[in-house]
C-alpha cells in the first residue's frame, strides 16, 4: 500500500510502498477513506513531539472495515468507522474510573504483544503514529482504536470527529463543563478553536470570545458561533480587550495553540475563582510561567485536558448524530480535499495559519 512516511525529524513526508501485516485477534483492517491534517502531526515533522522513526503520521481518519481479528464481533467488514488516538485497554485503573482517554496503555495496545509489526517497509518496521498511521491507504488498529459511525454521513467529515471535534467540543462540554449563560474566550481559531466555539454554542455560554492573529480565522469563528472576535496582530493587548467586553474576564478560556504566552494570556482573562483550559499542544519541553500569588489569592488555575476528556466510543456516534441532525458543524471545516501525494503542500498551508482543516480523501 501506498502511505506518507517520515524518515527524519525535522523533515518531510515520502510517499513510500509499506506493507501491512494481517489483523490480529483483537485488531482490524480498515481501507482509509479520507484523513484530516492535524497539528500534532506537523509537530512530529518539526521534530517538537519525539516519535521513533520511520513513521507513517496520521491519526484523524475515516475508514471501511475490510477484516476483523478472530476476538471481535462490534465490527463487520462494510461498517464505517472514525479512529481516535485516545484508543484505551479498558482494564487499567483509569479505563476503571471511566477516563478511557487517559488510559495507561494506550500507547502499547496491540504491539508490544506482536510477534510482528504492524507495518514494515524493506523488511524493517515502521512505526504507526498513535498506534494509528493514517496518511496511509490502510490501517491495522486495536479494536478500541475505532468507533462505528452512520452510513449516512460522508466519511470526509466523518474522519474529523476523530480528532478536531472530539477534542475541541469534549473539551468545552466535558472537560470544563461550560455553564449555560457562561461567558467563554478561545484563542486560536484553527481546527481545534473552532470545535471550542461551536461546543460553546452547543453549551449554551452567553457569550463566546475568539481571539486569533488571522482575520479569515475570526470570519469562520463568526461562522462557528463567536459572538465577539479579537484581532491578536493589532497593538492592542487581547488580555485588556477580553477584560473590557466582559467588565473583568471571562468564567472560562481555552487555549488552542500549544504555546507558553497564549497559555498565560488564558491564565490572565479568567475572572478569580475560574480556570484556564490548555488544548493546544505545546512542544515537548515547553514551561509555562503563572503567577503563584494570583493562583492563590484569587482562586485561578490551569488545567490541562487531553482529547476533550473524551470516551470517544460514547462521543463521536452522539457527535455524528448532532451534524446528521443540523445541529453541528463539519462541512465548514474542511478548506481544501487534497490527495495523499498533496500531504506536504497541505503542512506548508497548515504553517501559514490561513486556514482550517486540509483533508486527505484516498481513491477507492
Amino acid at each position: 500500500m501506498k502511505a506518507a512516511v517520515l524518515h527524519q525529524a525535522p523533515g518531510d513526508l515520502a510517499i513510500e510502498d509499506v506493507d501491512l501485516d494481517s489483523p490480529g485477534p483483537e485488531e482490524v483492517l480498515i481501507r482509509v477513506v479520507a484523513s484530516g491534517l492535524c497539528h500534532s502531526d506537523l509537530h512530529v515533522m518539526e521534530g517538537k513531539i519525539p516519535w521513533p522513526l520511520p513513521s507513517m503520521l496520521g491519526h484523524e481518519a475515516a475508514a471501511v472495515v475490510e477484516a476483523v481479528g478472530s476476538h471481535i464481533s462490534e465490527f463487520k467488514p462494510g461498517d464505517h468507522v472514525v479512529s481516535c488516538l485516545s484508543q484505551f485497554c479498558g482494564a487499567c485503573l483509569e479505563c476503571s474510573a471511566s477516563r478511557t482517554w487517559l488510559c495507561q496503555n494506550r500507547r502499547g495496545l496491540g504491539q508490544a504483544d506482536r510477534a510482528r509489526p504492524r507495518a514494515t517497509m524493506k523488511g524493517k518496521p515502521v512505526n504507526p503514529f498513535a498506534g494509528l498511521g493514517a496518511f496511509a491507504e490502510r490501517m491495522v488498529v486495536h479494536r478500541n482504536a475505532i468507533v462505528t459511525v452512520p452510513k449516512e454521513l460522508p466519511l470526509d467529515r466523518a474522519a474529523l470527529l476523530g480528532c478536531a471535534v472530539v477534542t475541541g467540543v469534549g473539551s468545552v462540554v466535558n472537560g470544563a463543563r461550560v455553564a449555560p449563560g457562561s461567558t467563554v474566550a478561545v484563542i486560536g481559531c484553527g481546527g481545534i478553536g473552532l470545535n471550542l466555539i461551536q461546543g460553546a454554542v452547543l453549551a449554551g455560554a452567553g457569550r463566546i470570545i475568539a481571539i486569533d492573529l488571522q482575520k479569515k480565522k475570526l470570519e469562520l469563528a463568526r461562522i462557528f458561533g463567536a459572538t465577539d472576535v479579537i484581532d491578536a496582530s493589532s497593538p492592542d493587548d487581547p488580555v485588556k480587550a477580553v477584560q473590557e467586553l466582559t467588565k473583568g474576564g471571562v468564567d472560562y478560556a481555552f487555549e488552542a495553540i500549544g504555546l507558553a504566552k497564549t497559555a498565560e494570556q488564558a491564565f490572565a482573562m479568567i475572572r478569580p475563582g475560574r480556570t484556564a483550559y490548555l488544548v493546544g499542544v505545546p512542544p515537548m519541553g515547553a514551561s509555562i510561567q503563572l503567577p503563584g500569588i494570583a493562583m492563590l489569592m484569587l482562586g485561578k488555575g490551569l488545567q490541562g485536558l487531553f482529547m476533550g476528556s473524551s470516551r470517544f466510543k460514547q462521543d463521536i456516534p452522539m457527535l455524528a448524530t448532532l451534524y446528521l441532525r443540523g445541529k453541528l458543524k463539519l462541512d465548514e471545516l474542511i478548506a481544501e480535499r487534497i490527495t495523499l501525494g498533496q500531504v506536504n503542500e497541505g503542512y506548508a498551508k497548515m504553517r501559514t495559519g490561513e486556514q482550517a482543516r486540509s483533508v486527505i480523501v484516498f481513491q477507492s
